[in-house]
């Protein structure tokens, strides 16, 4: 079945008896996802929460023994440095997992999309519903996460929760393009490569995960601050510290937001544009 096989002409949810409401359609989208997710949540602990926790043991408390508190560090020990840090990292490449080549097997492999484009949910809310769900996984991971950060000692007060919700959007202001990109992608996603190596590495590197960005040679700054990821690890410092400035927390938020945003339109366009002739 290809996708020029789906009718161009949709019945109207009320002719079905099934509900048409925005929630209900995007609530049926993750209960699909959650009946597969209970069934296969053990094939995502290792790289959602293993791999973030057993990264902050080795660079907080490993390499972190060797590096003393002082001002680039904000006064803390680098464990605590870089526990929100790394959260937001966690946030960002679990983002990068779930936008790409899923959504791609949706419409070209399993195909599953085409299946769902066949019933009265429409496809711009099927693309609001798999956002949602890797919102979802994000907000779940990276609880898992701050429990095990806690026990490590690596967090200072309960304002870490807040850390969590501006992790948990920086992943969605870098998950929402990429969705809209993975549903434009009409190839085997040999693009997908690039994006991890050139995009999300650098990122991890480059953008204050590990380091103030004013370390950084000054022709390489803006480049960093252009990042989802360093907006985030800002937000999500600042609020852990409780150092965060009412107008750098609102520049930060504007911009992960409009990227959100941005993102999401342009998602459901693609999701729309593909799945209907």
């Amino acid at each position: 079945m290809t996708t020029n096989d789906v009718p161009s002409t949709r019945t109207a949810p009320a002719a079905t008896g099934r509900p048409g409401s925005l929630f209900a359609e995007v609530g049926r989208v993750l209960e699909g996802h959650w009946v597969w997710y209970r069934l296969n949540w053990r094939a995502t602990v290792i790289s959602s929460v293993l791999m973030p926790a057993l990264y902050l043991i080795a660079m907080g408390i490993g390499m972190g023994s060797l590096v003393e508190p002082g001002e680039f560090t904000q006064g803390h020990d680098y464990l605590v440095y870089l526990a929100p840090a790394v959260l937001v990292v966690s946030m960002v490449q679990t983002a990068a997992g779930e936008s790409t080549y899923p959504v791609l097997s949706g419409f070209k492999w399993q195909r599953n999309y085409l299946a769902v484009a066949a019933t009265p949910i429409s496809p711009r809310r099927l693309a609001l519903g798999e956002l949602t769900w890797i919102g979802l996984r994000l907000l779940f991971s990276g609880l898992a996460y701050l429990l095990i950060a806690a026990l490590l000692g690596a967090l200072l007060n309960p304002m870490v929760l807040l850390s969590l919700l501006a992790a948990v959007l920086t992943g969605m202001a870098f998950a929402a393009p990429v969705v809209a990109y993975s549903a434009a992608t009409k190839g085997e996603g040999t693009g997908f490569n690039a994006l991890f190596r050139f995009v999300v590495m650098p990122m991890v590197l480059f953008a204050g995960t590990f380091y103030p960005v004013s370390q950084l040679p000054e022709l390489v700054q803006p480049v960093a601050w252009i990042t989802p990821l360093w907006h985030g690890t800002e937000l999500a410092r600042g609020l852990a510290f409780g150092t965060l400035e009412a107008l750098p927390a609102l520049l930060h938020l504007s911009y992960l937001l409009a990227l959100a945003g941005i993102g999401t339109v342009l998602a459901c366009r693609h999701f729309h544009k593909r799945l209907v002739v």
